[in-house]
């Protein structure tokens, strides 16, 4: 399975089990409401167990068919879309699966309720009285709040990363950690020069298309798209997942697959294909929380200028990319790739070099 869809998956698991939990919250809420002295009381159709089964059964099948309209559809129609355009798209759609969940929730409940089957004409006139009740439109007014806050978090998610966005909510790094991570600047080539060539819309167009392009291959490498500067795009790696099959390598080569593939679209648009360099390299980091009203998680530590240095070798070397002697010895690549020794390079305020090597496709 690919990775974009096991992430796709883990947030329609999430909001599965969250609107099962808030099916059961509403229900304990409308109970306790009817039961207030202020309440002339429940009817003598109403039955907690049912009231419980209604909220959570709605909650299910609104998850397994809303949820998945918007994580699957939605998310990635639209994405290109302003949250309120994706809003718009929402509420059209949560009319027709309200409509779908009363008449399903009708046909489990009212043979609970009467005792006899859908056929009977008893249980018939029940499933009318049910489906035009009111209770149904104001499930509808509660749970248009619950998907637009639904939309609005995947939203966030999206701009911030998944894992970003969780570990802020959890608090992982509210105190700074020290962790082992892969890095991967990728800068496309004659920056400047493009930008003249097509002016400063379509070059924001181009970019755009282009983060949006390498996205996938990224994702499927089980990358973290840690930072947009500019026309660079720095991804990083946990030790165990950018090792694994070398995935951080194979990430860049990945990567230059898709561009190529999608030459026809870029030419068409603007007359050129994006070329692109890399640099890679790991090390220890610190991991923490910066910023009051802007939160973030950021890395510090020499790995990032040196991985920037190395990425300026490219061009000096005329390479596409390069990657650290030291990241290198820990990858197993000798069937699928091959190298060159460039030599070492020296940080500023630095006294120990840093040895380094091309890479190519055997």
């Amino acid at each position: 399975m690919k990775r974009r869809t096991q992430l796709k998956l883990k947030q329609l698991g999430v909001i599965l089990i969250a609107w099962i939990i808030l099916g059961f919250i509403v229900a304990v809420y409308d109970h306790l409401v009817i039961h207030t002295r202020i309440s002339l009381g429940p009817s003598e159709q109403y039955v907690f167990g049912l009231s419980l089964l209604r909220n959570m059964g709605a909650g299910l099948i609104g998850a397994l068919l809303g949820g998945s309209l918007l994580v699957f559809y939605i998310n990635e129609k639209y994405r290109d879309k302003p949250y309120g355009y994706t809003i718009a798209m929402v509420y059209i759609s949560f009319i027709c699966i309200i409509g779908i969940i009363t008449l399903i929730m009708g046909a489990i409940l009212t043979p609970l309720q009467t005792g006899a089957p859908l056929s009977a004409t008893i249980t018939q006139k029940a499933y009318i009285a049910f489906i035009t009740d009111s209770y149904p439109i104001k499930n509808a007014f509660v749970w248009a709040f619950l998907v637009a806050l639904t939309q609005l978090l995947l939203q966030i998610s999206s701009k911030f990363g998944h894992q970003t966005f969780w570990h802020i909510i959890s608090g992982k790094y509210h105190m700074p950690k020290k962790e082992k991570r892969i890095f991967m600047f990728l800068d496309l080539n004659a920056s400047t020069t493009i930008a003249e060539q097509l002016g400063n819309e379509n070059y924001h167009a181009l970019l755009k298309d282009f983060f949006a392009d390498i996205t996938t291959p990224i994702l499927e490498n089980r990358g973290h798209i840690y930072q947009y500067v500019g026309d660079e795009v720095v991804v990083a790696w946990s030790y165990k997942d950018g090792l694994m099959g070398a995935q951080c390598l194979k990430c860049f080569f990945d990567i230059k697959q898709t561009i190529s593939g999608l030459k026809a679209k870029y030419e068409q648009r603007y007359g050129l294909v994006p070329s692109f360099k890399a640099g890679i390299h790991s090390g220890d980091v610190i991991a923490g929380e910066v910023g009051i009203v802007k939160r973030d998680i950021t890395y510090s530590g020499d790995v990032l200028n040196t991985t920037s240095r190395i990425l300026g070798k490219c061009n000096e070397f005329h390479e596409e990319i390069i990657i650290s002697a030291d990241l290198l010895a820990m990858l197993h690549i000798a069937r699928d790739y091959g190298n060159r020794v460039l030599g070492s390079i020296q940080l500023r305020g630095k006294q120990q070099k840093v040895a380094i090597h091309a890479l190519f496709p055997k």
